[in-house]
């Protein structure tokens, strides 16, 4: 199994950040793998992502969410196998630091060979850059503030 870990500051307050995360259906305005994010209810999303080229689709349950502090998730089976954790730390009232754990199975030759060099880490680096630039260009952001606890 591969892991990245990756974190950025922002300069909005944690509430921004985390109520931004939240809005999974804008997902693909900054996570550059991800074509779509159809929010099915609280906790069940279905996503569409090309990787390397390949187009993927999966289901995911959102297994623990509260807000200002985590949003995790797992897929539901199917041919993508991830799961991961995004938490929202107060830096200042005008700053955050968003910190990202994916743990996924790559598949195929082309997801192996990238993530022993890297592709993936840097992947990721480079979202949390987009996501900084969106939601710093955007200031506030509304989002489902509910609990979840599986």
């Amino acid at each position: 199994m591969a892991q990245v870990v990756q974190t950025i500051d922002v300069d909005v307050p944690v509430s921004d950040a985390y109520n931004q995360w939240t809005q999974f259906e804008s997902f693909p305005q900054f996570l550059s793998f991800v074509e779509s994010i159809n929010q099915i209810d609280n906790t069940h999303t279905h996503w569409t992502v090309d990787i390397g080229g390949v187009q993927r689709e999966f289901d995911a349950t959102i297994t623990e969410q509260v807000p200002d502090d985590r949003v995790a998730w797992k897929s539901d089976g199917g041919e993508v196998k991830q799961a991961g954790v995004v938490t929202f730390h107060k830096l200042s009232d005008t700053s955050s630091r968003v910190a990202v754990q994916l743990d996924w199975e790559p598949e195929g030759f082309v997801e192996k060979a990238g993530a022993l060099v890297g592709i993936d880490d840097r992947s990721v680096k480079h979202d949390l850059e987009n996501f900084k630039k969106f939601i710093e260009s955007k200031g506030a952001a509304d989002g489902w503030r509910g609990k979840v606890k599986n």
